[in-house]
């Protein structure tokens, strides 16, 4: 079944890394490692790999990276025989995906295959290949943040989550940019051989665990110091440094000598939110970061982070993130990677 959990002692899995010319390396090299040390660790206890990975492109051969970067020997997808258990699409420039060429081709084989394999997924913006080939109709999907937009106006009928570091609706998977697919794959190496084994692959590479899916690819300070003028971007920076400050709209109106309304209006206009939202997600990402990275009690965080009660930490990442903070520091923390 494909929603099936595998243990360490399954039969080793085939696991199809699918790339071309001008893909991302970072989108094959990060699962390629993270996938191997699995599989050795799930070697180590049951005598048998968990993970046989295969590097697979168009027509097989040396295929060149868009850093430049050749990769030699990567199996022709119409050479592949046998089952499948997963196949991860790397990202390029989208508009491969469009033309007659190379990477175009591989539609019709993601379509066959689908229903075949246990799951299907793609890093960075291999999920325009995804999305091409139709398999993404009416389920949720991430893409990196820059191309979030193009992914939703090109394919409307892709639910696009663009704030996800990646998105689960199985059978396909999508991670975010670049370095998101090594959080995806940590996760479905969870999911396959449980939290002992991702936790020594994440401390071989020296990772967090993985970051929770919904999580922001960007912090909501840094997101909104993108967008800002240099007036505004000096409250925001000033507002990050002090979360657990009066942030009111009277008070920051105040601070920048403008009335409520205006204030309210310009920072929209500005940052793309309302400064109650920006407030909350800003003191979420405190929350986080101290969830991660110390021992504190929750007390203290919520009032250093600005929430001011337990409750409403707890509220605001459970809407957020939908995980409790304790269920958060205990897959998350830093500390469990010591």
């Amino acid at each position: 079944m494909r929603s099936k959990a595998l243990n360490a002692s399954a039969q080793t899995r085939v696991v199809v890394l699918l790339a071309f010319d001008g893909f991302l390396s970072l989108d094959v090299s990060g699962p390629w490692e993270v996938f191997s040390k699995a599989s050795r660790l799930a070697a180590a206890n049951s005598g048998r790999p968990a993970y046989r990975l295969v590097l697979a492109s168009p027509d097989g051969g040396t295929i060149q990276a868009s850093s430049g970067l050749r990769w030699a020997d990567s199996s022709a997808v119409a050479d592949l025989r046998g089952p499948i258990d997963t196949v991860l699409v790397a990202g390029g420039l989208p508009s491969v995906f469009e033309s007659d060429g190379s990477a175009a081709s591989l539609l019709p084989w993601l379509r066959r295959k689908a229903p075949a394999v246990r799951r299907m997924g793609s890093m960075c913006t291999g999920a325009f290949a995804l999305a091409a080939a139709g398999l993404l109709d009416g389920r949720r999907a991430t893409t990196h943040w820059n191309s979030c937009t193009q992914l939703a106006s090109q394919y409307p009928q892709v639910r696009v989550e663009p704030d996800a570091i990646y998105v689960a609706d199985p059978p396909f998977y999508c991670s975010a940019g670049i370095t998101a697919a090594i959080d995806l794959s940590l996760a479905l190496v969870e999911e396959d051989l449980g939290q002992p084994i991702a936790l020594a692959v994440a401390r071989d590479l020296v990772v967090y665990l993985r970051r929770p899916g919904g999580q922001s690819q960007f912090s909501a300070g840094l997101q909104a110091q993108m967008q800002a003028s240099d007036r505004f971007r000096d409250l925001i920076m000033w507002m990050v440094e002090h979360p657990g400050s009066d942030l009111s709209v009277a008070a920051l109106a105040e601070r920048m000598a403008m009335s409520e309304r205006h204030f309210a209006r310009q920072f929209r206009t500005e940052t793309g939110k309302t400064p109650a939202r920006f407030v909350e997600a800003l003191r979420l990402d405190q929350a986080k970061s101290r969830l991660e990275q110390t021992s504190w009690p929750l007390e203290r965080i919520a009032q250093r982070a600005g929430f001011g009660s337990v409750d409403s930490l707890q509220r605001s990442l459970r809407r957020h993130a939908g995980i409790t903070p304790e269920l958060y520091r205990q897959r998350f923390s830093s500390k469990g990677i010591d």
